[in-house]
C-alpha cells in the first residue's frame, strides 16, 4: 500500500468543545490564506538540526532538491565536528552553526529562521521520505495548520523495537492528557504554517518534537496526521534511549499540563 492510498486522521476532530470558537476563527483565517492561490514549493522551507550526519545529509538534501525541483529553501542548524556543514553548503543549504546544545535547541532555531509561509521539519539521517513533501503541502493547502507524519501507521519496522514501543507509549500518554487521539507524537517530519511556529513560545529540548504537536493541537489549530514510511537510519543514533525517553515522557506531561492550565486562566 502506498502512502497516497492511506486515510489521514484529523487530530483535532475530537478536541474539547471549549476550543471550538478559536478553531473556527482559525479555520477562516486558513481559508483566507489560500484564497489568493495555493502554496507551492516556492513557499516552502525544509529545516533540520544536523549533528555529525555526513553519511546521510547529502542524500537528504539531494532528495529535497529533486522533489521540489530546487525551489524549496533548506536550512540546517548544525553543531557537527565532521563534514556535515560543508556537504550541506555544497548543496545550497543555509547553514547556521551552533554549539551542540541538544535536539530542541537546534530545531527551535531552524523552524524560526525561514521567512517562507510553510515550514517542514525533517531529520538529516535519511529516515524520512522527502517524496512525501507534495502530500504535506497538499494538506496545508486544504487548510490544515500542522501536518504530522505518522511513522507508526505502517509498523515502522526499521525502528528499534524499544523505540517503537516507547513511541506508542508517548502517543497514549499525550492522547490521554490532551483529550485528543494522536498516533505519533515524536515524528521528526511535519509541515507547519509559519504563523503557528511564530505565535507559540517553545520551551522544551529533547521533547520539542512532541511539544510542536501538542501545543498547536490544544490551542485549537487544525492538525492532521498522515501515514509515512520510515526508513533505516544512516549512521548511529545520538539519543540515549533511556535518558531520552525519560526526558520526552516528562516533557509531554509538563507541556500538556501547562496547556490545560493556560485554558483555565485565558
Amino acid at each position: 500500500m502506498s502512502d497516497s492510498d492511506d486515510e489521514t486522521v484529523d487530530a483535532t476532530e475530537n478536541h474539547d468543545a471549549g476550543d471550538d470558537s478559536a478553531r473556527n476563527d482559525r479555520d477562516e483565517t486558513s481559508d483566507e490564506a489560500t484564497s489568493a492561490g495555493e502554496f507551492t514549493f516556492d513557499d516552502l522551507a525544509v529545516v533540520m538540526g544536523t549533528y555529525n550526519e555526513e553519511a546521510a545529509i547529502g542524500t537528504v538534501l539531494d532528495d529535497v532538491e529533486r522533489v521540489s525541483d530546487g525551489r524549496a529553501e533548506v536550512v540546517c542548524v548544525d553543531g557537527s565536528s565532521d563534514r556535515t556543514p560543508e556537504i550541506a553548503r555544497e548543496r545550497g543549504a543555509t547553514v547556521i552553526e551552533q554549539e551542540p546544545q541538544g535536539y530542541g535547541v537546534a530545531v527551535r532555531e531552524a523552524v524560526l529562521t525561514p521567512d517562507r509561509p510553510v515550514v517542514v521539519t525533517t531529520d538529516c539521517d535519511d529516515t524520512y521520505p522527502m517524496d512525501a513533501l507534495p502530500r504535506f503541502l497538499e494538506k496545508v493547502n486544504e487548510g490544515y495548520d500542522v501536518v504530522s507524519g505518522d511513522r507508526l501507521y505502517h509498523g515502522a519496522d526499521a525502528m528499534p523495537a524499544f523505540n517503537r514501543l516507547g513511541n506508542h507509549a508517548f502517543a497514549a500518554i499525550a492522547s490521554a492528557l490532551m483529550g485528543t487521539r494522536v498516533h505519533d507524537t515524536t515524528t521528526g517530519m511535519r509541515a507547519y504554517r509559519r504563523d503557528v511556529l511564530q505565535e507559540i513560545t517553545w520551551t522544551t529540548n529533547t521533547a520539542l518534537s512532541a511539544e510542536l504537536l501538542i501545543r498547536p493541537t490544544m490551542r485549537g489549530r487544525r492538525v492532521v496526521e498522515i501515514p509515512i514510511e520510515y526508513g533505516e537510519r544512516a549512521g548511529e543514533t545520538k539519543l540515549d534511549p533511556i535518558q531520552g525517553g525519560w526526558e520526552i515522557g516528562t516533557g509531554i506531561v509538563r507541556v500538556c499540563l501547562e496547556e490545560r492550565l493556560r485554558r483555565l486562566f485565558d
